[in-house]
């Protein structure tokens, strides 16, 4: 059975990575959905993979005669499963916040503009990654899930997608 080739997955997973992209601006600047820092940090991360994924499009690395794979395509499916872990982690704990009771969650955080001005990076980093009472708040839901539950999937399609490449035999 032979495999599709690399270069149009990784189109397709480019192109996936922008229409979230787009879908999270349509949802802040037309719906008025105030993304909290850790829907910010998942956006980075989207915005990671769409880059890891353009390049291994435009690289296109091709096996070499004495190899099976080419190195180049094992570090393109190495660095989407770790970033797609990454935001896995965030998601994860974006929708961990949102099962929460609301009295144990930690207060509201200020704007991340505000903190980067004020707090030294790596105090705005932990308190950014922690989560608080605004990234718990579900404001918006379709077929019963969250944003943060559907960005969860997302991420875990790319964990998938990228051990598939870093696995694949040939090309």
């Amino acid at each position: 059975m032979t495999q599709p080739a690399s270069r149009p997955l990784y189109l397709l997973s480019f192109i996936l990575c922008l229409v979230l992209l787009a879908v999270a601006l349509y949802m802040e600047h037309v719906m008025g959905l105030e993304p909290c820092p850790l829907c910010i940090v998942q956006r980075v991360v989207f915005i990671v993979l769409g880059l890891i994924s353009l390049a291994a499009m435009l690289h296109n690395p091709t096996p070499a005669a004495s190899l099976k794979r080419p190195i180049a395509s094992r570090v393109y499916g190495l660095l989407i499963t770790l970033t797609g872990a990454f935001g896995v982690a965030i998601a994860g704990r974006q929708v961990w916040l949102q099962h929460q009771p609301a009295d144990q969650l930690p207060s509201c955080l200020p704007s991340l503009d505000y903190m980067m001005d004020v707090l030294p990076f790596q105090e705005m980093l932990r308190l950014v990654f922690s989560g608080t009472a605004d990234c718990a708040a579900v404001t918006w839901t379709f077929l019963g899930l969250s944003i943060a539950e559907y960005t969860l999937i997302a991420f875990i399609g790319y964990v998938v997608f990228g051990l598939l490449q870093l696995l694949r035999q040939n090309d």
